[in-house]
């Protein structure tokens, strides 16, 4: 029985302080040949993701040579106008697998594989997945250059560490990389949440935090909130020796009364699942234009319950029942072990509220939405907190629908739904293929292909709330050279166009080369062709034709000297 309940406590304590010994130290190297200075970590809080792995800076420059962290092969390689833009993958015998992207050229051999896919597929993106005996590698080997490819706004590699089974990016600095860091978390602002209230339905009561005598401190010690529940959150950042980018923490545990109340930590984070960054962050006030707020508590419609441990039955939420003052201890560490605290007291009063609005949505449950223009439901899954989506409009003499104000922006929906908008006016059957549903949250709008129903009803998928309306897209994409297509080409390298649509996107770009599909390489607006031998020295004709998602084309022909 003694060795029984030995056993369990060792398990608990393991579970509970989430020990980085369970990865393998050492077995991975530096896939760079500098030292590692970062300029993103594992578990950032990006538009739409958490980040998923170490953005090492490279100097500011590309082309830098990177090499394989461990013996393995190569086992796929993925290219995208976005996202990782080149990205190269590692299968390790140890279980593993590692992943390089935003590169620029891979090895030759490599390099070789993908153009001949490439042009055989008439198709730039492509993803390749390999055998072990294609393209095996050892550790230290080169593998690609660093580059800036993708959706990345400066060069650099991003670097990552998955689970080969479960696919799960996890923290790549729990594997022993030397990256120097004596810098404590920064807390900044602490953030406290009236839970009588969905997280949708008020502001959080924002305090400035200092550091005094070791410890992060509010201009008053005692705080109060109204309501029996209250939620915490802390703007923080953390910092890298030698650096001033910004860095995500490891772990945060917070105390009522020296009783812990839960406990967060940011690894084994799937794509599956990276969405819910919407939840564990508090998306309302960044939307509206505010810092990133990390919500120590969980809301209920967050799944992403495996970087939560040790969560009171209140789902982290501070819940005293008495109206008395209690002593809370938050404390915050980054991957290195540096610690940061933050103490204060804090009384909850006793209000309860409810939901009380037009058109209450609950995490949980089916929510449907049917005006006489307006019709979309919202599954279970869709939502994270309780939240009022009332539906308005306003009249626009030079709109199809007048502009329908579905909810806010600052709601977010955690998968696609459809929503379907009424015309007022009749539409042409000539142009009904030709009907956009355009969104706006405010500042920016696109629009998407919308599909004709009966009697005027028209469809797309969004994931956001905000403004939407029908309107008419017969303007083709626009197309720009960036760079010199007329006449003498010989001192250039490449071909650059711009190409960009008025409502919806550029769906398809396609370049032929005297009547033979040639590579262009979209980055972002941007669309380049590299010389290379499909364009021999001579007199040659290029036509590219585009397509936007409402099918309107644009065919532009140029001639050059090489």
């Amino acid at each position: 029985m003694q060795r029984i309940l030995l056993f369990a406590i060792l398990f608990c304590s393991f579970r509970l302080t989430a020990q980085p010994l369970a990865y393998p130290q050492g077995y991975f190297r530096n896939p760079l040949n500098i030292p590692i200075l970062l300029a993103g970590n594992f578990g950032e809080c990006r538009p739409g993701h958490f980040h998923s792995g170490m953005d090492i800076k490279t100097e500011g420059k590309e082309n830098l040579p990177v090499f394989a962290a461990a013996d393995g092969y190569v086992s796929r390689i993925k290219m995208e106008p976005g996202g990782f833009g080149h990205g190269l993958y590692i299968t390790h015998p140890n279980g593993y697998t590692t992943l390089y992207a935003h590169l620029n050229d891979f090895v030759p051999m490599l390099q070789a594989c993908v153009r001949k896919e490439q042009y055989a597929t008439e198709s730039w993106t492509v993803d390749l997945h390999f055998s072990p005996d294609q393209f095996p590698v050892k550790k230290g080997q080169q593998i690609a250059w660093s580059g800036n490819t993708g959706g990345s706004t400066a060069p650099h590699l991003h670097f990552e560490i998955r689970n080969t089974r479960t696919e799960h990016p996890l923290n790549p600095q729990l594997f022993g990389f030397e990256v120097a860091d004596t810098r404590a978390p920064v807390l900044k602002q602490l953030a406290l949440y009236d839970r009588s209230q969905g997280i949708y339905q008020s502001e959080p009561q924002l305090y400035p935090l200092s550091l005094k005598a070791g410890q992060y401190k509010t201009s008053q010690d005692s705080l109060s909130i109204p309501s029996e529940s209250a939620g915490i959150g802390l703007v923080m950042d953390d910092y890298m020796n030698g650096s001033d980018n910004t860095l995500a923490i490891y772990s945060a545990e917070w105390y009522m009364d020296n009783v812990l109340q839960g406990r967060i930590t940011l690894d084994d984070i799937g794509y599956d699942a990276t969405r819910y960054l919407h939840a564990y962050a508090d998306y309302s006030t960044k939307e509206t234009g505010g810092p990133w707020i990390q919500c120590l508590f969980q809301l209920p419609g967050n799944k992403l319950n495996q970087i939560y441990s040790s969560l009171n039955d209140a789902a982290g939420f501070i819940h005293p029942g008495d109206q008395q003052y209690h002593q809370i201890r938050i404390l915050v560490r980054d991957v290195s072990g540096n610690e940061s605290e933050n103490k204060f007291f804090l009384r909850c009063g006793s209000s309860k509220g409810n939901l009380s609005c037009q058109n209450p949505a609950r995490p949980g449950k089916l929510s449907t939405f049917k005006t006489d223009q307006v019709s979309f439901y919202l599954d279970e899954l869709a939502l994270y907190d309780n939240a009022c989506i009332p539906i308005t409009k306003t009249a626009a003499a030079d709109e199809l629908s007048g502009i329908l104000h579905i909810g806010r922006p600052g709601i977010p929906v955690h998968h696609y739904f459809e929503l379907s908008l009424k015309a007022d006016k009749l539409i042409p059957f000539t142009l009904r293929n030709k009907v956009a549903m355009i969104y706006s949250d405010g500042s920016d709008e696109h629009g998407k292909a919308a599909i004709a129903g009966t009697q005027g009803w028209y469809k797309a998928s969004f994931r956001d709330l905000g403004d939407f309306h029908l309107a008419i897209d017969t303007a083709a994409p626009v197309l720009v050279p960036l760079g010199p297509c007329k006449g003498n080409l010989s001192s250039s390298k490449s071909l650059v166009f711009k190409a960009t649509d008025n409502i919806s996107s550029v769906k398809s770009f396609t370049g032929a080369l005297d009547g033979h599909w040639i590579l262009f390489e979209q980055h972002e607006q941007k669309w380049t062709y590299v010389f290379d031998s499909h364009c021999p020295k001579g007199a040659h004709k290029l036509v590219i034709r585009l397509s936007d998602e409402n099918d309107n084309e644009r065919t532009t022909t140029y001639t050059f000297n090489r």
